[in-house]
């Protein structure tokens, strides 16, 4: 299974390796790039259900998300053992290579869930392993795309691409996070000017693939196949940065270092036009939403990508608590305390539509089957 996206360049299916006969094998050989999305979008509700005072959930999602980020984890890594021919494919193709982005994010969305607990030394290796895989993915798809000449067309650029932004965001958070519990000074110092810099780095990234994703629903055409969650990106790729802008002010108030102090204003203005963006575009996601299952009947079966619907939905929640927290905006935070149950639910619908379709898979093996 892949991110909904149009496939890129044929990778040569002959040179595959051969698709497993068993179930394990066959959902090891095709898995799904970007299904650390599921790791993202469950550990960031449970952040938004701490930040507003719903500790059993928040609980019972963080054991989730740490369960989820092990069985993944095992996953990607057996899958590039046993098929590397079909890992590499996927690295080749920018469409998919991108949605391992999620990997990042959602190692990072873990390892700041981890620090209310006092898990500060976890989080930072967590975090460490993050950022060098940032940097493989990041140079590693630039080098691909410009270099190589592995460039994908414009109908293959989405809101999935929009995962890059996300990914680089949540090394700001998690060093925003991380910083006030480091027992080294020189360790809090330097992770401030580095969460600024990856902000800057998302921000800019943000406007530039925004940008593209624009002009691709404009002048190409729009099929319900293609108006997939990976829209839901877009908004939470920015409800990310404003979650990242909330952080460096929150540490700026705290630790007052030079740059945090200069650029206090220009971080707080930018971060309200990002969240006035980001809400404004809600509602259009929500009309793609119906027009694709509506209008057009598209099927509503479960498929790793709906992780990206709950997603923005749960970051979307902690960005306006945050940031309605250090700018003393009170409807922000009346906003997000309601906005949080969305979250909760959009993430048990997705769970329960996950766990139907494990049943009937299991189910269609045994009807299958000689001895049944």
């Amino acid at each position: 299974m892949r991110l909904e996206t149009p496939p890129g360049r044929p990778t040569g299916a002959h040179e595959l390796e051969p698709m497993p006969t068993g179930r394990v094998g066959a959902w090891l050989a095709t898995l799904d790039p970007a299904y650390f999305a599921l790791v993202m979008a469950t550990g960031i509700v449970a952040i938004g259900a701490r930040l507003l005072g719903h500790g059993l959930i928040a609980q019972a999602l963080l054991v989730a998300t740490a369960l989820g980020w092990v069985l993944l984890s095992t996953a990607y890594l057996v899958r590039a053992a046993r098929f590397p021919r079909r890992f590499l494919a996927t690295l080749r193709d920018p469409s998919s290579a991108i949605a391992y982005f999620t990997v990042i994010a959602g190692t990072n969305v873990l390892a700041t869930a981890l620090l209310p607990h006092g898990w500060w030394l976890v989080a930072t290796i967590l975090g460490i392993a993050a950022f060098l895989l940032w940097l493989v993915l990041t140079y590693g798809l630039l080098s691909s795309v410009v270099l190589v000449g592995n460039r994908p067309a414009l109908r293959d650029i989405n809101g999935s691409w929009l995962i890059w932004v996300v990914g680089t965001q949540s090394i700001a958070v998690l060093a925003t996070s991380l910083a006030p519990q480091l027992p080294w000074a020189a360790g809090q110092d330097l992770l401030g000017p580095t969460a600024v810099l990856f902000w800057g780095v998302g921000i800019v990234l943000y406007l530039i693939l925004v940008g593209i994703i624009f002009l691709r629903l404009f002048l190409v055409e729009t099929t319900p196949k293609d108006m997939g969650p990976a829209y839901w990106i877009l908004m939470g790729a920015t409800a990310i940065s404003v979650r990242a802008a909330a952080g460096i002010l929150d540490l700026g108030a705290a630790h007052p270092l030079a740059l945090l102090a200069e650029i206090r204003p220009f971080i707080a203005g930018l971060s309200v036009v990002l969240w006035a963006f980001g809400s404004w575009f809600i509602p259009m996601l929500v009309i793609f939403g119906v027009w694709r299952h509506v209008v057009h009947r598209y099927s509503t079966a479960y498929h790793p990508s709906l992780w990206s619907i709950v997603f923005p939905l749960g970051m979307y929640a902690v960005a306006s608590e945050t940031l309605g927290r250090a700018t003393s905006t009170e409807f922000m935070q009346q906003l997000a305390a309601v906005w949080v149950w969305i979250g909760v639910a959009a993430w048990a619908i997705v769970a329960v539509l996950l766990v139907i379709a494990g049943i009937r898979s299991v189910t269609n093996a045994v009807v299958r089957s000689p001895a049944a």
